[in-house]
Formats: structure tokens, sequence, C-alpha cells
């Protein structure tokens, strides 16, 4: 790779935590054994992807990604971000960077912006009022910047880990729930709630991103288990659903992030991207979103999309706590330093 060339991976780590420390109700967490494999095949992902920047969900403890890194061979060459007060207590976003590229220091954001407001009092006559009363992430979103070459942009990149799409478990709502009202309904209320607070976590987001990437030529990379497919809701508001073809070099969108499972699919004769499988069924929900400076078809573009790279033949076995795999598709994307014709490097 060229020294501004830049590549990024994301990587859910299906609760990486020291071996014997609780996993949520699960007080004696890991077994030893266990936890060494989940160790092993985690540094052995890392080190093949040789990505400049890892994101990262679902860590425990900090102690377990340096163990990870040390023996991926990569503690001299990669700075660990992990939130400094964290205390293996929950389950945090995080990554790995190359040394030299980080500029600044990294934040977790737990609040939504200000300029986040989710009610209404309806668009026709027949919608009632309706207001959603969130106000913090699940999963503080990781951000960061890094510069790949002094001669490149900083580039802002996000780490993210949305609420899961499993039915949030009502029955636990000492306030309201009765088993005889609600008991039957618990699945589909239960979705619901989980979509929804899903939906307003990309709205959340997308915020952000707005307010640094809009009218500016500011790069952004969004990397993240979204545990939704590229077609929802959720990453179509996370997105704004750009318009891909256009003539080279003349589209892009100012507020636009694009998908790296499109452009790779244009670039291949069927879809065969899928980073879970659940009950058979194949799907996509960890991705890769990056701004028009990343963008090939943009006027504005610094640097044109390589290849994106997908590991998940471990997906093909469901037996990720006994062999240490994690349960997600882990995804890597390179991008080479090739500015649009009218732009200055």
């Amino acid at each position: 790779m060229g020294a501004r060339d830049i590549s990024f991976a994301s990587f859910n780590l299906l609760n990486l935590q020291t071996s014997g420390d609780a996993i949520y109700g699960d007080t004696d967490g890991w077994d030893p054994i266990i936890y060494q494999r989940k160790v092993d095949f985690t540094a052995s992902v890392m080190g093949r992807l040789d990505a400049d920047v890892v994101g990262l969900q679902e860590l425990w403890a900090a102690d377990a990604l340096d163990q990870v890194l040390d023996e991926a061979g990569m503690t001299e060459d990669f700075d660990p971000l992990v939130p400094p007060d964290h205390e293996g207590d929950k389950i945090v976003c995080a990554a790995a960077v190359r040394k030299g590229i980080l500029v600044g220091e990294p934040e977790w954001i737990v609040d939504f912006p200000d300029e986040y407001v989710l009610k209404t009092g309806g668009d026709d006559p027949q919608q009632d009022y309706l207001e959603v009363n969130l106000s913090t992430f699940s999963r503080p979103v990781l951000h960061f910047q890094v510069q790949p070459d002094d001669r490149t942009p900083v580039i802002h990149v996000f780490v993210c880990h949305f609420k899961s799409r499993r039915p949030t478990q009502i029955w636990r709502e000492r306030s309201w729930y009765e088993k005889e009202v609600h008991g039957p309904h618990a699945t589909a209320l239960g979705y619901a709630i989980s979509t929804v607070r899903r939906t307003a976590e990309a709205a959340a987001l997308r915020v952000i991103i707005t307010k640094l990437a809009k009218k500016t030529d500011t790069p952004v990379v969004v990397i993240g288990d979204m545990n939704d497919g590229k077609d929802s809701n959720t990453l179509n508001i996370l997105s704004e659903q750009p318009t891909y073809l256009s003539p080279l070099s003349k589209g892009g969108g100012d507020n636009a992030l694009y998908t790296a499972q499109t452009m790779q699919e244009y670039r291949s004769v069927r879809d065969v991207y899928y980073t879970h499988v659940y009950k058979g069924q194949r799907e996509s929900l960890d991705h890769i979103l990056f701004s028009q400076e990343f963008y090939d078809n943009s006027k504005r573009r610094k640097w044109a999309f390589d290849e994106m790279v997908v590991q998940n033949d471990h997906l093909n076995f469901d037996d990720h706590k006994e062999s240490g795999t994690n349960d997600h598709g882990v995804i890597r994307v390179g991008f080479k330093w090739k500015p649009a014709p009218d732009v200055t490097s």
C-alpha cells in the first residue's frame, strides 16, 4: 500500500472478557480453555486483517484486547483505544489503530446531540401525537481522528454498535408489565421497542455526522455492528440513501454516506456478502460507510474504493461458545489515494 492509502475493518468480538469474569448474568464468565480459544481466534483474524483501523464491538476487558494484540504480534504497531475509566463491567466500542496515524484523543459519545428531537403532532389529520424520549446511546459511540500521511486530510472515524434486533425483554418491566395482559404480545412489543431504540440511535448519529460533514470536505468513516441490513430504515437514516450510478468524478452527495457492501456488489456477479446467520438466514448486519471523499464517482473524491473482503467461514458452524469464534463476519475495506481530477491533494 502507498503511504496515503488506508484501510478499515469492523469486528464484533462476541463478549471478549477475561476468563472467569462476569458477562451479564453469567458470573462465571468464560472457561479458561474457551477464553484462550477466543484469544487465539481473535488474534488470528486481527493479524490477517492487517487493517490500519479496526473498529471493535462487544469488548469487556481492556486486558483481553491487550492479550489479543500481543498474540497477534501487533502490540508494537497498534494503539488500543478503550475508555480510560472502563472497568470491564459492560461492553464497549473500542478500536485498534496503527501507530502514528491517530490525531488527538478519542472520545466516547454517550448523549444524543441537542438537535436530535423525535416528537411530532403528525403531518396529517389522522395521526396522533408522537414522542420518543431517548437521550443516550445504549453503547457509547467511539469517535476519533486519523491521518495516514501528512499530505492527506484528517479522517473522522465513528465506531458504533446499535441496539440488537432481539426483542426487548419486557417481562422485566415491573412498572407496567402484566403477564396475563402483555405476555401473549411480548415478542411483538419487544421487537417494536428494539426497533424504536435502534432507529433513534441511527438518527442521533446521523445528526452528529451532518453537523460535522455538511458543506465541508471532511472525510468521515462509520464502522459498526448496526444490527440491520443495508436496505433497512436504520441504514437509510444513516446514509441518507445516496445515488451511486453517477458519471465518474461527477457525483457525490455533500451529506451522504456510501456503503462498502454496495460498492463491492457492483464489482461482483452476485451478492455473496453476509456477516450474520440466524435460523439459517444469511444477512448483513455489520457495515463500513464512508463520505463522498472515499466514493469513486464523487467530484470531491480523495480516496478510491479498492476492495472489501469478508471473513465469515466460521459462521457455518454454530459453536461459537465452544470454539472461541465470534458470531459475526469480519469485514475489511481498503482505499487507494486517488483524488478526482479537479481535486487538489
